[in-house]
């Protein structure tokens, strides 16, 4: 009897900028549009199903479009209401997850941006394959 396998892949087509921040969400997107002369706004809290619980995890996020490349944006913060949106990288407060194209010098420039916060530790780019729980930045 033949057996017949089906492989799932994720399609993790975005950019993922991993940042350390003492700061609030709030107080982040408003230094990160000043710094970078960008408009991020909040939406809805993303919600998430994390374990074996029925519990939802609700965790902040911020939207920003580029129109004429239709590039998106979006801030969310890794601690949510309780937990980590990534367990695995409990040091990071925000992610800076980019669809679309984007530019490698552009993408150089807006990581040199948000490193020229003065709360911000470090924003460092991070492959989204390399990470165990990847699933959870898919929405």
């Amino acid at each position: 009897m033949n057996k017949t396998t089906l492989k799932f892949e994720l399609d993790l087509d975005f950019v993922l900028v991993a940042i350390t921040a003492q700061l609030r969400d709030y107080m982040f997107c408003y230094k990160v549009n000043k710094q970078l002369s960008t408009d991020f706004s909040k939406i809805t809290d993303l919600e998430m199903l994390l374990g074996n619980d029925d519990d939802l995890f609700y965790f902040s996020r911020y939207f920003y479009l580029i129109p004429e490349t239709e590039t998106e944006f979006y801030i969310l913060a890794n601690k949510g209401s309780e937990g980590f949106l990534v367990p695995e990288m409990k040091k990071v407060d925000f992610f800076l997850l980019i669809r679309n194209y984007i530019d490698r010098d552009e993408l150089r420039g807006i990581i040199s941006g948000i490193n020229k916060i003065p709360e911000v530790l470090v924003a460092v780019e991070v492959d989204p394959k390399k990470l165990k729980s990847k699933e959870n930045l898919i929405f």
